[in-house]
């Protein structure tokens, strides 16, 4: 439960959101020669991040 606010929620939210969206989710359309996240497409990352990577950037 967020207790800074609902805008800060909802900001919070969004970003998960995309991070997962661009980071840890691999789309078949971007399959060359196997699917890839947006991230690895543009070259930003070099594998899936798992969703501890992701919680890790908590700390």
């Amino acid at each position: 439960m967020c207790r800074v606010g609902a805008a800060a929620c909802g900001m919070a939210a969004t970003a998960l959101h995309f991070l997962h969206y661009n980071f840890a989710r691999p789309h078949i359309t971007l399959a060359d020669p196997y699917p890839r996240t947006p991230a690895m497409a543009a070259g930003i990352a070099d594998h899936v991040w798992t969703m501890a990577e992701i919680a890790g950037l908590l700390d």
